[in-house]
This record gives C-alpha cells, structure tokens and sequence, in this order.
C-alpha cells in the first residue's frame, strides 16, 4: 500500500490541481483513459477544430446571395483530421509524459480505480492507494441507447466517430441535442447527407422555446430531420451499410446509411468507481453529491479530505465550468481555513452548430415561472439581426438576441443568442448578469461600435423598456 499527500482520479481538469503548493508532496495521478480527459481528447477541442473548416465549407450558401459565387472543390477528411489529431495527440503524450516521468513527486496510474474506503483506492491490477486528500474528477462518458444493433461497428460515438478513416455519404444522428446539432453541421457541411432522428418535437428542447423551435426549422432545411421518431433496431446489409428501422408520426420506416453517430447523452463515470464502498452520496442520475465548497457528501455530510469537480458531480457538462470548479478546490485543498464556494449562478453554454447558439440564465418559461412566484414583473425583448447594419451586410434572416429581465430593477434573468458568432455576442451579457450591471444601465452607459453586430445586443437592451436606468 502507498500512501500519498493528493490523488487526483482523472486526468482532465484534475491534472490542474497540482499547483506550486505540492511541491515536495507526493501526489497520485490515476487515469485508466487517455491522458487529458474528455475535452482535450474527445470532446470541446477537436470538435471545434472540425467546426471551423466545416464553417469554410458551407460559406458558399451564404455567398450566392449576397452576389458571390464560392463553390466547394472537395473536402479532404483525412487531411482534416490528421491536421487535428497529430496536435490533440502531441499534447496528450506531452501532459502524460510531464506527469509521468519528469515530476520526482508525481506517480502516474495508468489504470481504472476503485474506492474501498473513504481514504482508500484499489487500482485495477490490485494497487492500494491511500491519500490524506482525494479529487474525484473522473469525467463522464457518452451513453448508447438500449437498441438492437448498437453493438455494430458502423455505430459509433463523439468518442470515436471523429476518427473514421473515411467521410461517410449517408449517416444517421441518433439524438436531438448539443452533440448531435455539432456533428450534424460538420457532416452535411462536408457534404454527407444526414438524417437526424430525436424522440422530442424539437432539436435542442432543453434550451429557450424560441432557440429550440427556430434551430428546429433552420437545420430541417439542411437535414433530413426526424421529430418525435424512434430508432427501433439496426441491422447490417450485405454491402456494409447500416438499415435503419424507424418509428414516427408517419409510421414505421426504413432507411440505409454508411455510419450512425448516437449522440444521446453523457452518463458520470461514478459507477466505475465503486462510491458505494465509501458511503457516498449521489444524485439519482448517477452524480456524485458535492456541497458548495465542492466536498464530497456522505448522508448528507462533508467527508473531510474528499472532493469532487466535473461532470462526475456536476450538472454542468462544461469544461468551463469543470475548470472553475478545478480552481476552487485548488484553493480549497490547501486553505481548508478559507473555504471558497464554486459559483454557478451565470453559466453559459454554446452549441457550435449552424446556426450558432449561446445561451445563459434563465429561459423564458424558467423566468415567467421565476418572476410570477416573486411578484414582480417580467420584460422581455427579441431583436432580430437583420435589424442592424450588420445584419443588413450579411441579409441575415435567422440570428435574433433574447432577453429576459425584472422590469422594474432592469436586472438581467437570461441571455439567448442565435446566430453568427452567438458565442462571443453574449460574453458582455454574461459580464452584465455576472456584477450586477442592469440592462439599461448597461446599454446607455458604453459606447457600442458602429456598425458592428453587437449593436444587436445594444438595442436588445434597449428595447427591454426596464425601469432602472431610464
């Protein structure tokens, strides 16, 4: 049995925590994946890194209106992600490897791990570990539905189907949200024709109504997109393609694709991990429960030295939010007299689709429920792109800004942006809502180029007709 100072289960955002203040400790690193974690490897990174070139590849629909003829010659998929993975991978081996072998102080576990106790792990080749301080960041992974067929090799995940040796011509998303909205524009934007096939009635139904419902009718103009349909079975032809049986308003159907991507979700990593030997508490979607300071919870209590970040205990499957998460257990771990609370008040999300989705705060049915229980008044306001001198340039039809705010304080309850660069637009909103900055306050109180599209945001704010301010 080894004792040490700090094991970290998880190389992703744990990696992080071994900050200056262990120098001269001994620290465990326990990963039975690849070096990195999720976002570097599998997840946030080289999808973007696919994003950006499929970007370059759908300009040409755009063009043509505004009096431009672009065409698109050919799409080298291999290119693409050699390009991606020969960086992606250079940095894992560069992380392991600092870990590994040029840190006196760190011992890297190349295995998956278990609890036995509170204090105490088992690797998966028998190892006993024990530490005076434990950080569960073990991440989570992409779940696949209960469907007959989902064992075949045509089937793959965002963990995998990033690597296909070949751009496939037909494929089948299974699933409606973030993930399946990002690799359905990659792959129609490279020119495979793909169908999407979601159990809701619209794509991306956990965002604001009007995000869900105006993404829903944009992307059906690009894919063949399957509402409240069920994929009920899979099978392999002759030649190597995928048949699809299908199940949806119109009745039972069929079609053939060359690859499936399931795209259904992310499930915590804690049931590999054996919590239960410790006593510790989950959530009942599988989370590990973790208190304000990121503690690890038993019957409902702070276990002294146990902690958690990430998706494992987080409901917030964002590595920006893994990462805040990271840096306040970092403090915690060596200020237990001066604990600070992880703030999860304002988190935005992005989906790096076609068109571009941001979003932070409350939805509109979130915040008419929020305001009414209060007593206090809602203000709303839509603002379409094309209202704007920018907007104008690129004869944007689609993009819009909404806001939700206390009509009488002008105080910001939610941001939505759809649309060209919707990631960057909502920061200043997210700034806004993070130091209590109120709308017209906000709006009135800067200057806001002109004319560039975060105009948009400007008079979004102004058209919110909030008391404070005015």
């Amino acid at each position: 049995m080894t004792h040490f100072d700090l094991a970290i289960i998880g190389s992703g955002s744990g990696n992080s925590l071994i900050t200056p203040d262990w120098d001269g400790k001994k620290v465990a690193i326990i990963d039975g994946g690849v070096f990195g974690g999720t976002c570097l490897n599998v997840g946030c990174i080289p999808t973007k890194m696919f994003v950006y070139p499929a970007q370059l590849a759908a300009a040409g629909s755009d063009a043509t209106r505004l009096g431009v003829d672009v065409t698109l010659d050919k799409v080298h998929w291999r290119d693409i992600r050699d390009r991606i993975f020969t960086r992606i991978d250079s940095i894992s081996r560069g992380g392991r490897n600092y870990r590994a072998e040029e840190l006196d102080n760190v011992t890297l576990y190349e295995n998956r791990v278990r609890f036995v106790s509170e204090h105490a792990l088992e690797t998966e080749d028998g190892q006993r570990i024990t530490a005076d301080q434990i950080v569960v960041a073990a991440g989570s992974r992409p779940v696949l539905p209960d469907i007959p067929g989902m064992d075949l090799p045509q089937v793959h995940t965002s963990d995998t189907v990033m690597r296909i040796p070949d751009l496939p011509e037909r494929i089948l998303v299974i699933g409606g949200g973030y993930i399946a909205a990002e690799f359905g524009f990659v792959f129609s934007a490279f020119g495979a024709k793909v169908t999407m096939a979601a159990r809701s009635g619209t794509l991306l139904r956990a965002l604001d109504e009007t995000v869900a419902e105006r993404y829903t009718r944009e992307a059906s103009k690009n894919w063949d997109v399957r509402l409240n349909t069920q994929v009920k079975s899979l099978a392999e032809n002759a030649d190597g393609s995928v048949r699809v049986s299908l199940d949806g308003p119109q009745g039972p159907s069929e079609l053939d694709v060359d690859l499936v991507l399931a795209a259904t979700g992310r499930v915590p990593n804690t049931d590999r991990l054996d919590v239960s030997a410790a006593g510790f508490d989950l959530h009942p979607d599988g989370r590990l429960a973790v208190d304000k300071f990121q503690r690890v919870l038993k019957d409902g209590k702070p276990v002294s030295g146990v902690w958690g970040l990430g998706d494992v205990s987080s409901d917030f499957q964002l590595k920006h939010v893994a990462n805040h998460e990271a840096r306040v257990v970092a403090h915690n771990l060596v200020h237990p007299e001066d604990l600070r609370a992880s703030d999860h008040r304002y988190v935005p999300s992005a989906v790096f689709s076609s068109p571009q989705i941001a979003s932070v705060g409350m939805t509109e049915e979130e915040a008419c429920a929020d305001t009414e229980a209060r007593g206090v008044e809602l203000a709303l306001a839509v603002q379409e792109y094309g209202s704007t001198a920018y907007g104008w340039a690129m004869e944007d039809n689609t993009g819009f800004v909404k806001l939700l705010a206390e009509k009488e304080s002008g105080k910001l309850l939610g941001a939505h942006i759809m649309g060209h660069e919707a990631s960057m637009l909502i920061q200043p909103l997210i700034q806004a809502m993070s130091f209590g900055l109120d709308a017209q306050s906000m709006a009135s109180g800067q200057y806001w180029i002109h004319p560039a599209l975060t105009e948009v945001v400007e008079n979004a704010l102004l058209s919110l007709k909030t008391g404070a301010g005015s």
